[in-house]
């Protein structure tokens, strides 16, 4: 499957690219952006991955443009890959559009059973299986040497399918994570929509509060897994993301080792980002072994 090249920037002598291609899980036109290092320019290098999962309204760009990230990435050697947050461009479904927190925009990293959205929302699919595919067939990356880290939605997406595939992480990461989709507003209609009202066994099988508990290790070392969380986060004082149950949870199992830092008077934006995503891209590389 190829990467079709849309935009190419310079950036701190790596190249921030966008790209497309066509996706069999989604059976639409997908969207990544991606940065390069300029390691990559290496003949025969091989480089370590970093996958972005961002939150609820936002696409491909979001991270790349906001976060500040490329200039740390550069200096450590690590590919950034950013896909898009659910499939676009397909024939109209019924409610698609009528909300920020359900349909487009907002895949929740699932791939969905409920008639209406099973054909085309298959995010799960896509970003374990047919994105890392892509990307190690086209750029100089080395899929054994992966990490994962996302926003809000993202977040979710970032705990729940590192808990869901061991071995395929090195380490994993979030800010703002929905923690607990089961007990919140954002997941209760999103696992509805997705899995169906009568389905909890699916909608917990998606929950990194119910994931976390039963994880086993692929290599015997605890799965390092490090959250950033603002106090002052409209989200986490509404109840849209309940990481202490997600602390909780994770204290009865010794094959992970969460550390989840409250960020005093921080919110839920990409300011709050870029305060601290230096800090997670040298996590990942420790993880990484850069």
């Amino acid at each position: 499957m190829s990467l079709n090249l849309v935009k190419s920037q310079k950036t701190f002598g790596g190249f921030t690219n966008v790209y497309e291609h066509d996706s069999k899980a989604t059976g639409t036109k997908m969207t990544i952006s991606i940065f390069l290092p300029p390691a990559s320019t290496d003949a025969g290098t091989k480089l370590p991955v970093v996958y972005w999962l961002s939150g609820l309204t936002c696409s491909h760009l979001n991270f790349i443009e906001k976060a500040g990230a490329q200039r740390v990435a550069a200096e450590l050697g690590l590919v950034l890959v950013c896909p898009d947050t659910s499939p676009r461009g397909h024939p109209s479904i019924e409610g698609e559009n009528d909300s920020y927190d359900f349909g487009s925009a907002a895949g929740f990293y699932v791939d969905a059973t409920t008639d209406a959205w099973k054909v085309n929302y298959n995010m799960y699919t896509y970003v374990t299986k047919e994105l890392p595919t892509v990307v190690q067939g086209n750029l100089p990356v080395d899929g054994t040497r992966a990490s994962i880290f996302g926003h809000s939605m993202g977040g979710h997406g970032a705990l729940s399918l590192g808990l869901k595939n061991p071995g395929m992480f090195k380490s994993v990461s979030a800010f703002a994570p929905i923690c607990n989709p089961c007990e919140c507003p954002w997941g209760q209609k999103a696992f509805t929509g997705y899995f169906g009202a009568d389905n909890k066994s699916m909608w917990e099988a998606h929950d990194s509060t119910h994931l976390v508990k039963d994880f086993k290790s692929a290599t015997g070392a605890p799965l390092k897994i490090l959250c950033d969380q603002g106090t002052a986060d409209n989200f986490f004082t509404d109840g849209q993301l309940l990481p202490e149950a997600f602390v909780a949870a994770s204290t009865q199992n010794k094959d992970v080792e969460v550390t989840m830092r409250m960020q005093e008077g921080y919110d839920h934006s990409y300011f709050f980002i870029s305060s601290f995503v230096e800090d997670h891209l040298r996590f990942h590389a420790q993880e990484l072994g850069c």
